[in-house]
C-alpha cells in the first residue's frame, strides 16, 4: 500500500510538473559544473551539479528556448518542444572566443581602465536599480576533510558521527535549504525556509541562509570577517591593476573580460576575472578569489567567488542567477575544502509589500521544514545531487537510526567511560547518552595556581549535565567545586544548579552558594595564571581579595526581542584576608610583596574591610536597539547589528547589612557598539557612567572598581574594557564615575600599503581611554599597537605602546597581548 501511494504521488506530480534533464560537458567530454540552465525570458532555472548533470522543472506544455550559460564558454540556446513529461537534453559548450579586434587601443589609456572607470561611475546607480524583489532561493553547503588526526591537542576526535572513513577523510557537513526571500532597499530582508535538510540528522536545521550569501560586488567593500575592496569600488584604482583580455557578444551586448590583479599582495583584496557589459557597465559575471591573509582567518587557504548573471529585458538589468563559494583550509595537521552553492529563481521585481512584511525577524522556518521526505526533495531540488552527495545521504541516513539506538549509544559510552590511569589527575567523565545525561570530574590539576593569600591552591569539581531533547533546548546543569589552599589550610566549596527552560526567551533559573576567595573587583581583572607568574617570578602580588561566603538566586529572561532582563538576590558574609606566604622563585631587587590591603599596600596589620554581612539585589537590563534575529523551530537566535548600539542598565542595592552604614544604592549605564568603516577597519567603543546613592561609608568591597593592569600583559581581543597602565584599585570610588574606551583596528588599511611590511599581514590598532571620578582628577591613556602577530596560522599575539596621563604625570610602557588566554579563560 505504501509503495502504491508513492507511485500515485509521483504519477500525479509528473502530470503537473515535467522535466528537462541532461548533462553539460565541454568539447573534450568533461562535465561542466554549475552551468546556468534556464528558460529564456524567465526566471525558471537551475545549475548543473559537480557531475555536470541538471534537472529543470516546468509546468507549461509548449515550446521554449533553454539557455546554457557558463563563464568562459559560449552561451548556447536550444529550442525544445515541451510535449512530454521527461525530456532528455545533453549539450556540449564551446570555449568562448575572445577578440580584441573591435577594441580601440590607445597609448594614452589602458582600455581596461576606461571600462572600470565607467563601471565605478555608475556603480551606485546599478546597486540601487533593483530596490525591491522577491525570489526563490536554494542553497547547498558541503564541507570535506582529509587526514584528520585521531587526536587534536590531546583530545580524541573520533569518527565525527560516522563522517570519516578508514583514511580519516570524508564529508562532515552536507545540507540544503529551500526558501522564499524578500528584499527592499536599503536593508530590509526576510527569508522563509520551506525545507531544510542535514545529512545524517533528521532533526537538524541547516545554517545556510540567503542573508549570509548576499554578497554584492557593487558594494564598495565585501565583508568576510574583514572588509575587502571590490574591484569596482570607488577607490579600486588604489588597490588593483586591470587588463582587458578580450570581448564577446551576448544578447547583442558587448561583454568585456577583465583580469584583476592586486597592486599589493597582502591588501584586503581579490584577484581573478570580472566580466562587464559595455554601455550599461553592469556585471555579467565574477570569478574572484582571495585568501586567509586577506580576511584575517589564517587557516583559510583560498576562497573563490563565482557569480553568474542573466539579462532581464523588462528591467534592462543583468540579474544574479547563481553564486558558488569554494574554500579550502588547513589547520593542526589536517586539511579540507568545501562549497556553498546558491541558486536564485522566480524573481518578482514588482512585489506588493505592506508594513508587516519586514520585521526584525529576518529568517524563520515553516512548520516541519526539516521533516520533508526524499520524494519531496527529489521533486523540488533545482540542482541535482552529485554522486558523492547521494552516497553521503544514503550512508548517513542508513546509520542514523543505528547511532540513535540504545545499543549503539551504550557501546560508545562504554568505550568513552573507561577509567584511565591518569584520570584522577587529568579528569574523567561518565555519560549515559541515550538517557541524555553526563557526569564529569575535573582533575586536581585542572586549576592550580599561586597567590600570597593561599599559597599554592588546587581545585577540583564534579559536574552534572542533563538535556531533555535532542537539540538541548531544555537543560539542567549542576556542579560542586572544591578549592584547597596549602598556606592558609582552608578548604572552600562552591556549588550551583541551573535550569534552562527553553531557547526562545532562554528562561534560566540559577541557585548558587559556597565559599571562595573573591577579588575586590568582581570582574577579576587579573587571571590566576597571570597572577601566579607575576607573583612567583617577579615578586609582584597584584591580586587583592577577601573571603566570601554567599547564597544567591538569579533569574534570566528575554522579555521581548531586544530586551533581556536578569535579577539576582543574595546573602553575603565577607571577611578580610591576609598574606600567608612570602614564597617566590625569583627575587626582584628593590621589589617586595605588598599587603592585601589595596588602600594601603604597606600596611600588613589592617585590612581594607572588616567582617560583615549584607543582602544584595542586582537587576540588569540589556537593550539591543534594532535587534535582528533568526527563529528556528527549537529556538531564537539573535544576530549582530552594527547599525545600533547596545545599552546596558544596572541597579544594585545593598541592604540589611550588619553595619547599617554599609547599605547603598547604585545605578549604572553602559553603551557599547562596534561597526565597520569599509576597508578602513573596525571601530569599537564602550562608554560607562554611574553613581552611588547613600554610600558615603560603604565597604570597599562594594566600591566601583575599574579594570586596571599592572602586569604589562593583555589578555583580551580588544582593549575596550581595560586601562592598561592603571593600578588596579588606585581610583576605586563610591561616588559618581565615568569611563570611556575607543579602539580602532585598521585591519591592514595602513600597514598593508607599506612595501615589505605588508608581507607580514599585521594590523595597526589605535586606542584612547578616559576615566573620571568625583574625588579624583581624570585619568587617560593613548595607545598604538600592532595586532595579528604570530607565526604561520597562529596569530594570537599583539603588542601595544600605551602612554598614560594622570595628576600631572605621564608614563609609557609596552603591553604584550596574549589573546589566546582570552580563549582559554
Amino acid at each position: 500500500m505504501k509503495h502504491l501511494l508513492v507511485f500515485l504521488i509521483f504519477l500525479f506530480s509528473a502530470s503537473v510538473f515535467s522535466q528537462i534533464i541532461g548533462k553539460v560537458t565541454d568539447e573534450k567530454g568533461a562535465p561542466l559544473p554549475f552551468v546556468n540552465v534556464f528558460i529564456e525570458n524567465s526566471y525558471l532555472g537551475t545549475t548543473t551539479n559537480d557531475d555536470g548533470n541538471y534537472k529543470l522543472d516546468f509546468k507549461e506544455h509548449k515550446s521554449a528556448v533553454v539557455v546554457f550559460q557558463y563563464l568562459g564558454y559560449q552561451t548556447l540556446k536550444k529550442e525544445v518542444d515541451l510535449n512530454s513529461n521527461v525530456i532528455h537534453l545533453n549539450v556540449t559548450l564551446k570555449a568562448e572566443t575572445y577578440s580584441l579586434d573591435q577594441v580601440v587601443i590607445s597609448n594614452d589609456e589602458n582600455p581596461a581602465d576606461r571600462i572600470i572607470k565607467n563601471a565605478i561611475a555608475v556603480r551606485k546607480q546599478n546597486l540601487e536599480k533593483l530596490n525591491a524583489y522577491t525570489a526563490d532561493f536554494y542553497s547547498r553547503g558541503l564541507w570535506k576533510v582529509e587526514d584528520v588526526p585521531e587526536r587534536i591537542m590531546g583530545q580524541e576526535v573520533g569518527d565525527l558521527e560516522g563522517a570519516l572513513d578508514s583514511t580519516r577523510s570524508g564529508i562532515i557537513y552536507l545540507s540544503e535549504t529551500i526558501s522564499k526571500i524578500a528584499y527592499q532597499k536599503p536593508d530590509n530582508f526576510k527569508e522563509r525556509i520551506i525545507a531544510s535538510k542535514v545529512s545524517g540528522n533528521d532533526n537538524g536545521f541547516s545554517f545556510n541562509s540567503a542573508r549570509d550569501a548576499n554578497f554584492s560586488f557593487y558594494e564598495n567593500t565585501i565583508n568576510i570577517n574583514a572588509a575587502l575592496v571590490s574591484p569596482i569600488a570607488n577607490n579600486a584604482f588604489g588597490y588593483y591593476n586591470y587588463k582587458l583580455e578580450g570581448v564577446f557578444y551576448e544578447e547583442n551586448q558587448l561583454i568585456n573580460k577583465i583580469k584583476v590583479t592586486p597592486k599589493r599582495a597582502n591588501d584586503r583584496i581579490f584577484s581573478g576575472v570580472i566580466y562587464i557589459v559595455e554601455d550599461s557597465w553592469q556585471l555579467y559575471g565574477v570569478e574572484l578569489n582571495t585568501n586567509g591573509n586577506a580576511i584575517q582567518v589564517p587557516f583559510v587557504e583560498e576562497l573563490v567567488f563565482k557569480q553568474n548573471f542573466s539579462y532581464d529585458e523588462t528591467e534592462g538589468y543583468w540579474v544574479k542567477r547563481s553564486q558558488i563559494i569554494d574554500f579550502s583550509f588547513g589547520f593542526l595537521g589536517f586539511s579540507g575544502d568545501g562549497r556553498f552553492t546558491a541558486v536564485y529563481s522566480n524573481y518578482d521585481f514588482k512585489p506588493e509589500f505592506n508594513q508587516n512584511t519586514f520585521t526584525n525577524e529576518v529568517l524563520f522556518f515553516e512548520s516541519e521544514a526539516n521533516q520533508k521526505d526524499t520524494l519531496f526533495w527529489t521533486g523540488i531540488r533545482p540542482v541535482p545531487l552529485s554522486d558523492e552527495e547521494i552516497e553521503d545521504y544514503i550512508k548517513k541516513d542508513s546509520i542514523q537510526t543505528l547511532r540513535k539506538s540504545k545499543t549503539y549509544l551504550d557501546s560508545i559510552d562504554q568505550k568513552n567511560n573507561k577509567l584511565r590511569l591518569l584520570s584522577p589527575i587529568t579528569g574523567y567523565s561518565y555519560a549515559n547518552t541515550y538517557n541524555k545525561w553526563r557526569v564529569s570530574y575535573d582533575g586536581v590539576l585542572s586549576n592550580t595556581s599561586f597567590n600570597t593569600l593561599q599559597g599554592w591552591s588546587i581545585s577540583s569539581g564534579i559536574n552534572f549535565n542533563k538535556w531533555y531533547d535532542e537539540n538541548r533546548t531544555r537543560t539542567l546543569s549542576a556542579n560542586l567545586t572544591a578549592n584547597y589552599g596549602f598556606s592558609d589550610d582552608q578548604l572552600r566549596f562552591q556549588g550551583n544548579i541551573s535550569k534552562r527552560f527553553n531557547r526562545f526567551q532562554r528562561n534560566t533559573l540559577t541557585l548558587s552558594g559556597g565559599k571562595k576567595v573573591q577579588q575586590f573587583n568582581r570582574s577579576e581583572p587579573i587571571s590566576n595564571l597571570i597572577n601566579s607568574i607575576s607573583t612567583l617570578f617577579f615578586e609582584r602580588n597584584y591580586m587583592k581579595a577577601y573571603d566570601l561566603t554567599y547564597v544567591r538566586a538569579s533569574y534570566f529572561q528575554e522579555l521581548f526581542n531586544g530586551l533581556r532582563m536578569s535579577a539576582t538576590l543574595g546573602y553575603e558574609d565577607r571577611k578580610p584576608l591576609f598574606n600567608q606566604t612570602d614564597q617566590v622563585y625569583i627575587r626582584n631587587k628593590g621589589v617586595s610583596y605588598t599587603s592585601n590591603n589595596p588602600l594601603s599596600p604597606e600596611d600588613f596589620e589592617n585590612a581594607a574591610i572588616d567582617s560583615h554581612t549584607m543582602m544584595k539585589l542586582q537587576i540588569n537590563g540589556r537593550i539591543t536597539f534594532g535587534q535582528k534575529y533568526f527563529t528556528y523551530p527549537d529556538g531564537k537566535f539573535n544576530i549582530e547589528n552594527d547599525k545600533y548600539p547596545v545599552l546596558m542598565l544596572t541597579y544594585e542595592k545593598g541592604f540589611a547589612a550588619s553595619n547599617s552604614s554599609y547599605d547603598f544604592d547604585k545605578v549604572q549605564a553602559r553603551l557599547t557598539q562596534g561597526f565597520n568603516l569599509g576597508n578602513k577597519g573596525r571601530l569599537n567603543y564602550n562608554i560607562t557612567g554611574g553613581t552611588f546613592l547613600n554610600a558615603d561609608d560603604i565597604s570597599f568591597a562594594d566600591f566601583q572598581h575599574f579594570n586596571g593592569n599592572q602586569t604589562r600583559v593583555g589578555t583580551s581581543f580588544t582593549y575596550t574594557n581595560v586601562f592598561n597602565l592603571l593600578p588596579y584599585y588606585s581610583l576605586s570610588t563610591n561616588k559618581s564615575f565615568f569611563e570611556g574606551h575607543l579602539e580602532h583596528d585598521f585591519k591592514g588599511f595602513l600597514l598593508g600599503k607599506i612595501p615589505l611590511l605588508n608581507k607580514l599581514n599585521f594590523n595597526l590598532v589605535a586606542g584612547a581611554h578616559y576615566l573620571s571620578t568625583e574625588n579624583n582628577k581624570p585619568y587617560s591613556e593613548l595607545s598604538l599597537g600592532i595586532d595579528n602577530l604570530g607565526i604561520g596560522k597562529f596569530r594570537f599575539l599583539r603588542l601595544d605602546y600605551v602612554h598614560s596621563f594622570y595628576n600631572g604625570e605621564d608614563k609609557g610602557a609596552f603591553i604584550f597581548g596574549l589573546k589566546v588566554l582570552d580563549i582559554i579563560q
